[in-house]
């Protein structure tokens, strides 16, 4: 593999170009926390593309490589973590399950899915870190049930201050392979975007909750 700068500047390039990420600061999106955001990040959009989706699960399974070499089972966070959790298990050979936000209403009633013993080392696999609050759900569920949580990893994060602090607060370490000030080196430099536009995006990763308002 090339090193991470490289990796993360093309996975950045491939999203972009895969209209996994859109950039509109004039027409802004609205999130449903009521944000208002000049980024639409939608990575299953990836798994439609053979080449994007096998550059993105093969740097996924060497950065576990690297970082988790004794993890004992990948854990995919439903649902946007579920294929991509699936394929780099599948490449790294090890089990994989995924964990629901709540338990299900009916049947068996889990919300952990597939077979995980307590006092195994696991690894989460995520699509894409905003807060970071609905993926940590999922570390409180896995430790609950007696799984330890090696860490995390994920296709891509806005870098927002509150997610670090909810990660710190929560002692899980968290990798990815692409960010949001990748995104917008390469964004600029292939020109989805001008430098007045940059400013604007750089507004929002500052202050998303007041930004546009």
């Amino acid at each position: 593999m090339p090193n991470d700068l490289d990796i993360t500047k093309r996975i950045a390039e491939l999203l972009l170009e895969a209209q996994a990420i859109k950039l509109s600061p004039e027409k802004p999106f609205q999130w449903s926390s009521g944000w208002l955001s000049p980024i639409y990040c939608d990575n299953r959009v990836a798994l439609s593309y053979p080449d994007t989706r096998t550059f993105i699960k093969k740097a996924l399974a060497e950065l576990i490589r690297t970082k988790y070499p004794n993890a004992h089972a990948i854990v995919g966070v439903a649902t946007g973590g579920i294929a991509q959790g699936a394929l780099v298990a599948d490449l790294l050979e090890l089990p994989f399950a995924y964990v629901r936000p709540e338990p299900k209403k009916h049947g068996m009633g889990n919300q952990i899915e597939g077979r995980l013993e307590k006092g195994q080392s696991v690894v989460i696999v995520e699509d894409l870190i905003s807060t970071g609050g609905s993926s940590l759900k999922v570390v409180d569920a896995l430790r609950e049930a007696g799984i330890e949580v090696a860490g995390m990893v994920a296709i891509f994060t806005y870098g927002f201050e509150v997610a670090a602090n909810n990660f710190a607060a929560k002692n899980v370490q968290l990798d990815t392979i692409s960010n949001y000030n990748a995104l917008i080196q390469l964004a600029l430099e292939h020109n989805y975007v001008n430098s007045e536009q940059v400013e604007s995006l750089a507004a929002w990763r500052v202050a998303p909750d007041s930004w546009g308002k």
